[in-house]
């Protein structure tokens, strides 16, 4: 691997961190205690470790577009992978920052629908950076689906 190439894996790296660290700045704190939660929600620590495997499978993922496919071909693609690390970004403050669970809910539907066009932009490109995102999409499906209980469990418990 060239100086170049290493350079850009870092800068996807450090973006794909970028996009998590907001879920480090805006945690859940007492008022996600409070809220009624479905039982099967994961215990609070298989968060942090997941993410951070996502985040590098997320970077690595942009990087194998990034190095495989002409500047022409990888600029949609990588427009649209940037667009759901924003839109990753943006859920912990809208959700715990917020307390908009109702907003997060719909935020995390946008999320999904990024993430699964990433994937199949980037399929041509790189089929082993799409099956990359695959793990991402699966438990974003899963935030998704938690998020939308979490809500149904607590309509009044959103800040107006």
């Amino acid at each position: 691997m060239n100086m170049i190439s290493f350079l850009m894996l870092l800068g996807f790296a450090l973006a794909a961190f970028a996009a998590g660290f907001t879920g480090a700045v805006f945690r859940p704190g007492e008022w996600y205690k409070r809220l009624d939660k479905p039982a099967w929600r994961p215990p609070d620590q298989l968060f942090a470790p997941v993410w951070t495997l996502l985040y590098a499978m997320i970077a690595l993922s942009g990087w194998l577009v990034w190095r495989a496919g002409e500047l022409s071909d990888a600029a949609l693609p990588l427009t649209v992978y940037t667009l759901q690390l924003i839109l990753n970004a943006a859920w912990s403050p809208i959700f715990f920052g917020l307390h908009r669970v109702d907003l997060a809910f719909f935020e995390i539907i946008l999320l999904w629908l990024s993430i699964a066009a990433t994937i199949v932009l980037f399929y041509p490109i790189s089929p082993g950076a799409a099956v990359l995102l695959l793990p991402y999409l699966a438990w974003v499906s899963f935030a998704s689906a938690l998020n939308f209980a979490i809500w149904r469990r607590n309509p009044f418990a959103v800040r107006f």
